[in-house]
């Protein structure tokens, strides 16, 4: 795999802990509202990081940082991933990992393997939209097994709102599909310069009483429900 950015210091990625983040290069979705172009799109790719000049700095971090989490771009692509958790572990660093839930298969194993801590999964919106929103074919029944397994440990599943692609009815749906999940997030979608989608760049969200009313929805089925 390749590792396309660094974020050296977070406390907002996984609450409650002061973590560095690793970001994969490459999707298999072409979500329009993305921010991270130059992870998704091929023609953007950059040079990747040297897995050496990476560890160093993790090692020159150990004792000062609790943990790692590895983004993307979609890392549960690559086949290495789990080679690259162990070698965080190893360090004695907890482990936070985000997806979207298109590679049950890989989670499996690396839940099997007690590899990570947290697992956060992007919900793109109710089952009837998720190709739609996602700009890709996508095996809805591979998103159904991922949160079922993402459930099993501590976790957080959450939705990025563009108004027109969502209204506050479809979390009826959102919310029988993670019926029991221990936390969802419903994200305000923020435009900016550097989006997958340049149409996305004059999109909005939800109001906020529009969001107030999707957090209500979903904490019929979700034991917590924020909005950021």
């Amino acid at each position: 795999m390749v590792i396309g950015g660094v974020q050296k210091f977070s406390t907002v990625d996984d609450p409650g802990y002061v973590v560095a983040g690793l970001f994969t290069v490459g999707c298999n979705m072409r979500c329009g509202y993305c921010h991270n172009p130059e992870l998704v799109l091929p023609e953007q790719y950059a040079g990747g990081i040297p897995e050496d000049e990476i560890f160093e700095f993790l090692e020159s971090r150990r004792g000062k940082l609790d943990g790692v989490f590895i983004s993307g771009g979609e890392p549960t692509m690559h086949d290495d991933l789990p080679d690259l958790i162990r070698r965080c572990k190893n360090m004695g660093f907890r482990v936070k990992l985000d997806t979207n839930g298109t590679h049950p298969d890989m989670l499996r194993d690396i839940l099997a393997e007690g590899l990570v801590d947290f697992i956060a999964m992007d919900i793109k919106g109710p089952l009837s939209k998720y190709s739609q929103i996602a700009a890709r074919p996508v095996n809805l029944d591979a998103i159904k097994e991922s949160i079922r397994l993402i459930k099993t440990i501590d976790h957080e599943f959450r939705t990025t709102i563009v108004k027109g692609q969502l209204e506050v009815d479809d979390f009826e749906a959102v919310g029988e599909l993670v019926d029991g999940a221990q936390r969802f997030a419903l994200q305000y979608f923020l435009t900016g310069p550097t989006l997958v989608s340049p149409q996305f760049r004059d999109r909005v969200s939800f109001s906020p009483d529009e969001m107030e009313q999707a957090k209500q929805i979903m904490l019929r089925h979700v034991a917590e429900c924020v909005v950021r």
